[in-house]
C-alpha cells in the first residue's frame, strides 16, 4: 500500500473545508475591497455629498 490507511470521514471533511476556503478565497477576489479602499471611497463619496449641499439654493 502507498498511501497506507486514510480515515474517510477526515479526507472527506477535508475536501469540503477545501472547497469552502476555494470559493471564500473566489468571492474574496470578486467583491473584496481593502480597508484603505473603503475609507477612499467613503470618503470621495462624503466630498460629493459636501459639494452638492453646497451648490443648493435656499428653500430647497
Amino acid at each position: 500500500m502507498p498511501g497506507g490507511v486514510i480515515n474517510l470521514r477526515a479526507a472527506r471533511k477535508a475536501r469540503t473545508r477545501d472547497e469552502k476556503r476555494a470559493k471564500g478565497d473566489e468571492n474574496a477576489a470578486k467583491f473584496g475591497r481593502t480597508k484603505g479602499q473603503k475609507d477612499r471611497e467613503e470618503a470621495q463619496a462624503a466630498r460629493a455629498r459636501a459639494t452638492l449641499d453646497a451648490h443648493k439654493r435656499e428653500g430647497e
